[in-house]
């Protein structure tokens, strides 16, 4: 069986095994990634709006809620347990730097997620959110970290972690 590579649009959720690689392009969206403590699986979301929608669908994965649970129930049928998962969160970029000091978009996106996974009892064991830029996020599933290049707007510069 080949490789698989998901490349996460807006709203999207994915589910990988060792081998597979997630990615996606963040501003203010945040991304999280949920992986076995074995990393022999991982999900990843792109959220790009907290909590529920306010529409009749609920279902809307671009909705913090919605995206999830959608991971929650991926994992479930394969017989993860969401809550002994470890997480990484990306993202929460402040796009609008010279209009938004404090409270932006990408702040919300962040402190929510990070309450989310708190409430749930989920560690996270890695940040990488904030700032004003970009970040272009890629994990192939397995033993090493994702990996995380921001282009900050207010320098222009690339910074890999």
């Amino acid at each position: 069986m080949s490789n698989q590579s998901y490349d996460l649009m807006p709203g999207d959720v994915a589910i990988g095994f060792v081998g597979d690689e997630l990615k996606t392009l963040l501003g203010s969206c945040v991304s999280v990634i949920l992986t076995d403590p074995r990393r022999t699986v991982g999900a990843m979301c792109h959220i790009v709006h907290v909590g529920i929608s306010q529409t009749n669908s609920a279902h809307n994965t671009a909705f913090g809620n919605a995206a999830m649970a959608d991971m929650f129930g991926r994992l479930r049928a394969i017989g993860i347990t969401p809550h002994l998962c470890d997480a990484y969160v990306y993202g929460g970029g402040n796009m609008f730097p010279h209009l938004f000091r404090e409270k932006h978009v990408g702040a919300s996106n962040t402190e929510w997620v990070l309450g989310f996974l708190q409430q749930h009892r989920i560690a996270v064991v890695e940040q990488h959110v904030g700032g004003a830029g970009y970040r272009k996020v890629s994990w192939t599933v397995g033993p090493h970290e994702p990996v995380v290049e921001t282009v900050f707007s207010d320098q222009g510069q690339l910074y890999e972690r």
